[in-house]
């Protein structure tokens, strides 16, 4: 293998609109909840009233004999879940539904009831009433900040001096904090569950990675693999709230062993809120020390986020304060405070997102008690190589995204002294904010077969939850095979293909993709095989195939890194630049320009890509201006657990947004040269706006969301 691996010129496709587009816009594609199965039937689940401690009594009487009702499942006849019995009583871990009578927070399932028609079996789950025995509760995290135990996974890191910052000339300390954040998709969670037989289980699931469904399922119900089908060919959104396999899940597939007939859950919007995750909400401490001239002397970073009382999770926010600038003196403490809540999981941008938000808007403030501009700082501690472990970068041109960004928002005509620019009556600002996130590449196997009709089916078991997963690999097959794309077919979301990794940490394209590309390469060689060395450059597929009497020729290849992998630091980058309008009078926020710069290598697909970075800038503005869970701490409960109390970004509160792409490859991450972008698109988007604010009205708001309320209540701080 040569030092560089990259060989793949920069697409010729660049305006390839998505394979799936038409489907989607006509309804044609089927979500998972959207499939007629015979003989299906209907679930919806009943959910505890209080926050933590036993049930005493329950009673599904009246629900039992309500019109339709098949069955009601409770914790008192659920069939026992073979992989519950493995588990240690006390043992921390996924929730057991309808294991036992423990409630761990509010809105638990504590019933299951399966009807004949949806609505039927809604009306007899409200029948279901319950009696408790009731512990006293904690949601807050700010009262039990105290109680915070150091995270196992990646709870502390230390290079150079502890604390170095307190030595330096200039320096701040400063507070932030994120609320919990639900992901929102537009489709809600569903399954359909099927036994086929005693031991062979069909699911139509909505997730991010079918394989890791499949082998969850399998571990739970003490099935082998090959017997649980798993399909979720379309998904509408995810964000990070189905990479794993939830109790809703496990709740369906009992229910359809039990009654011996499919059955359908769909979680309502509310149940959306509670029971498959959410970004925690974090309290964070950044001190940064620099000298005179702007040079980084040392970072402290310190995190509390909440996790749930039965489960850990741990998201690392603290990790790129000592990746993302050349900084001598690095430390860092992550804690975690059990909650009597629901588990959190990863949410786009999982970690770094949290992390950047702190970082950046410290980075920002200390740029003023420096009088340096932002990026003249940013640039004056730029990394040139990892500043964890010395490696070489396998690619970086963030330089050059901070000059394109600062020429596409007109940076030149901020103002460095805050509140002071103003446009028809409104405060004018602008911000910026950066970040990075991991490079991966897993393994991946891809089928690639050429029909006797010049039509190319590629076939891997990879999900699509709406970047256009599809889309670009037909683009990189159709460049590499020299074939229309129109000619080609891209078969996925189906446990049965060929195995490919979980949807998620930006990875799908550098893996993925680097499958699809070996697999037509190996199939090119096949075809020149055949027709010997005195074949032309440009391959007949249909005709050479036709010469040798073949209905189709294929190949199914393994593709993963090699020993580069472990040789160099692989990120990908990002800038965000925001221009923001403030009213004086009212706090109101617009976002008057977004401009967006991704450094994440070849870009294989350039519509689906702006795509990518267009939504999530759309979700770092709702990060930073709108969401937020609100728990009414008395009684553990959410009270915006619905689109009309929690607030997400719509229409009329996005301008145009520019996203720009630095579109080098990178030269040893894989053959396409191509890094992920998926969670960069939201990573320091929320730290940029929040920046932007300060600049327009000198008032810095450290608690996010940035709303009216915080800007009118606070004085400004130009100091």
């Amino acid at each position: 293998m040569k030092e560089e691996i990259n060989t793949v010129k920069p697409s010729s496709g660049a305006g390839m609109s998505r394979i799936d587009g038409r489907l989607k816009v006509t309804g044609a594609a089927r979500y998972s909840a959207e499939y007629n199965v015979k003989g299906l039937t209907y679930g919806v689940l009943a959910g505890s009233t209080i926050t933590k401690g036993s049930i005493k009594s329950i009673d599904i009487k009246k629900a039992e004999a309500a019109p339709g009702v098949i069955k009601v499942i409770t914790y008192l006849n659920a069939p026992k879940v073979p992989g519950y019995q493995n588990s240690k009583p006390d043992e921390k871990g996924p929730l057991k539904i309808f294991y036992d009578d423990k409630i761990y927070f509010n809105g638990q399932p504590i019933a299951l009831v399966i009807a004949d028609t949806f609505e039927r079996a809604l009306f007899a789950a409200s029948l279901i009433k319950a009696t408790y025995n009731e512990e006293a509760h904690q949601t807050d995290l700010r009262a039990n900040i105290s109680k915070a135990v150091t995270s196992n996974d990646g709870g502390e890191y230390k290079r150079g001096i502890a604390d170095a910052w307190k030595t330096a000339p200039v320096k701040i300390e400063q507070e932030y904090i994120i609320p919990s954040e639900v992901h929102s998709p537009m489709e809600l969670h569903a399954i359909i569950a099927q036994w086929d037989a005693d031991d062979r289980l069909t699911v139509w699931d909505k997730t991010q990675g079918v394989k890791d469904a499949q082998s969850g399922i399998a571990k739970l119900f003490n099935l082998p693999e090959a017997n649980v089908q798993v399909n979720s060919k379309f998904v509408g959104g995810a964000f990070g709230s189905a990479l794993q396999t939830w109790p809703h899940e496990v709740a369906a597939i009992m229910a359809a062993k039990v009654i011996k007939r499919p059955v359908k859950l769909v979680l309502s919007r509310a149940d959306m809120f509670t029971s498959v995750g959410y970004r925690p909400h974090t309290w964070q401490k950044i001190a940064i020390g620099a000298t005179a001239d702007g040079k980084l002397v040392g970072i402290t970073h310190e995190a509390a986020g909440q996790t749930s009382s039965y489960d850990n999770f741990a998201e690392g926010p603290t990790g790129i304060s000592g990746s993302l600038y050349a900084c001598p003196n690095v430390n860092t403490t992550y804690k975690l405070v059990s909650l009597d809540v629901g588990v959190p999981t990863w949410m786009r941008g999982p970690g770094e997102a949290t992390g950047a938000f702190a970082l950046e808007s410290a980075l920002d403030e200390i740029s003023y008690a420096l009088n340096i501009d932002p990026i003249e700082l940013r640039l004056k501690n730029y990394a040139e190589t990892d500043p964890q472990n010395n490696k070489q970068f396998s690619s970086k041109y963030l330089s050059e995204a901070y000059k394109m960004g600062a020429e596409g928002i007109g940076w030149k005509d901020r103002d460095p002294k805050p509140a002071t620019k103003t446009k028809d009556g409104w405060l004018v600002g602008y911000g910026m904010g950066g970040g990075m996130f991991g490079a991966y590449r897993g393994e991946a196997t891809v089928r690639a077969v050429m029909m006797a009709d010049g039509t190319l089916i590629l076939q891997t078991a990879v999900s699509d939850i709406g970047p256009g997963t599809g889309t670009a690999m037909v683009s990189i097959a159709s460049e590499a095979m020299g074939i229309d794309p129109k000619k080609i077919r891209f078969d996925m979301g189906d446990s049965s293909l060929p195995p490919s990794p979980t949807q998620g940490g930006s990875a799908i394209t550098a893996s993925v993709g680097s499958a699809v590309y070996d697999a037509c390469k190996d199939l090119k060689e096949k075809f020149q095989q055949l027709i010997g060395n005195g074949g032309t450059d440009k391959l007949d597929y249909i005709k050479v195939l036709k010469q040798h009497n073949l209905p189709k020729l294929e190949v199914t290849t393994t593709s993963h890194g090699g020993p580069e992998q472990g040789k160099y630091a692989m990120y990908s980058w990002s800038v965000h630049f925001i221009r923001v309008n403030v009213h004086p009078a009212t706090g109101v926020v617009k976002i008057d320009k977004v401009v967006c710069v991704a450094d994440s290598g070849h870009i294989v697909s350039p519509k689906t890509a702006r795509s990518q970075i267009i939504g999530g800038a759309i979700g770092g503005i709702g990060m930073a201006l709108m969401e937020e869970v609100v728990i009414d701490h008395r009684y553990g409960k959410l009270v915006n657990n619905n689109f009309a109390d929690y607030h997400v970004p719509v229409n009329a509160d996005i301008p145009q947004i520019e996203a720009l792409f630095i579109n080098k490859p990178d030269p040893y991450i894989n053959a396409l040269g191509a890094k992920g972008m998926g969670e960069i698109a939201l990573i320091g988007m929320a730290a940029a706006v929040a920046n932007a604010v300060y600049n327009a009205t000198g008032k810095r708001v450290r608690e996010l969301p940035i709303t009216p309320d915080k800007l009118i209540g606070m004085d400004a701080d130009l100091s």
